[in-house]
């Protein structure tokens, strides 16, 4: 196999990882909730994936990233996994997996709006704004239209959807910042392992000041939820947020976001397989709407910059 074709191999890995592996994320997090407070899943997750990766690192020699890029790494890190995933773990006490993946599906969107050097060129373009439009339409409908899902602890539609849109825009935010920071071609496994390692040393800090640690009990976690925390960080962390850090650094944000497209698809129909989270006809509308919107918005920005 010749370097081209590895190359290309590894990029299509990549992106079913973050298309596909994602997706069933959503479904973990409950199953994880059934026991385990949010903040706790978090730190637990990342540090324990973030050791993980460190051994690899240290095993493959591969050189520790210079001090600003630390901290850089630090910042992204803790705005990605804390700030995003973090508070979609925390929204999932509210709404179903399949709702919080349906909101997460905007991240797109902001992008386009988040992305201040380029609203110049975005704004100017008729369908952007169109899609944008349509994009933020379908979640209002979507939120309007789920019934409360069963199993879930205190449902809240306006306060989960609330949350998880302050995660896509912490995400978007988060990758833009080490887009334009961390130069491509550098990428090692002590990248990603910083920012996995920061940003569960934050979620871990934030759980102490709020009492989850207080309030935690190991020994009365279930297996369920135990197996739910496991994939999370082998699945979740260990591969495809290691894909996506990889092909953030190598592919425009905005093309590696496209994996929204995928993600509530398949989060919504694995909720409604394995636990049974309703999903109704007007559900399945806005759903379209929501994603109609960010491939306009997507493919629109995509022929604005080239």
């Amino acid at each position: 196999m010749n370097t081209t074709t590895a190359s290309r191999l590894w990029l299509v890995l990549a992106f079913a990882a973050v298309y596909f592996v994602w997706g069933t994320t959503y479904l973990a997090n409950l199953f994880a909730l059934k026991a385990i407070p949010p903040f706790i899943i978090s730190a637990l997750r990342y540090v324990i994936a973030g050791l993980l990766l460190g051994v690899l690192a240290y095993s493959r020699s591969q050189s520790f990233p210079k001090a600003q890029e630390v901290r850089d790494l630090t910042i992204s890190g803790i705005l990605m996994l804390v700030g995003g995933s973090g508070l979609v773990v925390v929204a999932e006490q509210y709404i179903s997996s399949g709702s919080a993946a349906v909101i997460v599906a905007t991240e797109p969107l902001w992008f386009v709006l988040l992305d201040y050097p380029r609203w110049k060129l975005y704004f100017s373009n008729k369908k952007i704004v169109a899609g944008l439009l349509i994009g933020f339409s379908g979640i209002v409908l979507f939120a309007q239209f789920t019934p409360v899902p069963k199993g879930i602890q205190t449902a809240n539609t306006l306060l989960g959807t609330a949350l998880v849109l302050a995660a896509a825009i912490l995400w978007v935010i988060g990758t833009l910042f080490t887009a334009r920071r961390i130069q491509p071609g550098r990428y090692t496994f002590w990248h990603t392992t910083i920012q996995l390692l920061a940003a569960g040393a934050f979620a871990g800090l934030i759980a102490l000041i709020n009492g989850e640690w207080q309030r935690f009990e190991p020994q009365s976690v279930p297996l369920m939820a135990w197996g739910g925390l496991a994939f999370l960080i082998v699945f979740g962390s260990l591969i495809a947020y290691l894909a996506f850090a990889w092909l953030v650094t190598v592919q425009p944000p905005a093309i590696v976001s496209t994996h929204t497209y995928v993600n509530p698809v398949v989060a919504v129909l694995i909720g409604w397989l394995a636990v049974g989270e309703p999903i109704t006809g007007l559900q399945i509308v806005a759903l379209v709407i929501v994603l109609a919107g960010v491939v306009l918005t997507q493919l629109s920005q995509v022929r604005a910059e080239g």
